[in-house]
């Protein structure tokens, strides 16, 4: 089992949201877990500029490390996605991972894994946050767990409360993943997402037989 931790904090080894998505992926590795946490505010991850080229291809033609990290999400069972609050939304190096994301979306490459979400704010904004990286999770085809906003004002260090409470998440993410959980709420909604995103599968099977095949081949397209 492969569980692949995304911080999106600028403030580096000195991050709280990263002490807390380390202790989420901590004790999922402490239930058997192979797990790796990647800084994406230390990677070159640009902006989407829009340019389509990723619905035709199935490839961004930006030569940085988003398709690189996209692989490495792609390859595990589990994704945690952890940001600071910045006036009440997810940070700006999170924002540009999730918008290169739109054709992973469309094709649901994450469908049949778990994400969890957790935050680190002073005070507001935490859980606005943890429901909008869990919408993101949904868009991509997978189920999530409760996710965890931790206000912390203006202490440096993140408490052994909280870290309990992260360290919680991940047994119960490896739990969710090992067991195959049902949300049957989020699967409906992942499902009605699919059935519009067929149209966009469809359109590209010429130039995407392999991706369209699969959608075959799940059943999620009837030919």
């Amino acid at each position: 089992m492969k569980i692949v931790g995304i911080c999106a904090s600028p403030r580096g080894r000195k991050s709280r949201t990263l002490a807390v998505v380390s202790a989420v992926l901590e004790s999922a590795g402490t239930r058997g877990a192979d797990v790796e946490t990647i800084d994406i505010a230390a990677r070159d991850i640009g902006f989407c500029d829009a340019c389509d080229t990723c619905h035709r291809t199935g490839t961004c033609w930006k030569d940085d490390d988003f398709s690189a990290v996209l692989e490495v999400v792609k390859g595990a069972d589990g994704v945690v996605l952890g940001s600071p609050v910045y006036i009440d939304n997810v940070s700006g190096q999170m924002k540009a991972f999730m918008d290169r994301m739109a054709d992973a979306i469309h094709y649901q490459v994450l469908s049949g894994k778990y994400g969890c979400s957790v935050s680190s704010t002073w005070e507001s904004g935490g859980n606005e946050v943890t429901r909008v990286l869990d919408h993101f999770l949904h868009y991509l085809g997978a189920q999530t767990i409760e996710g965890l906003a931790v206000p912390l004002g203006d202490r440096e260090e993140v408490p052994g409360s909280a870290l309990q409470e992260a360290g919680k998440r991940g047994e119960a993410l490896v739990d969710a993943i090992k067991t195959r959980t049902h949300f049957p709420d989020q699967e409906r909604w992942i499902a009605e997402n699919r059935d519009f995103f067929e149209t966009i599968v469809s359109s590209h099977k010429k130039e995407r037989p392999d991706e369209y095949a699969l959608w075959v081949q799940r059943g999620w397209i009837r030919e």
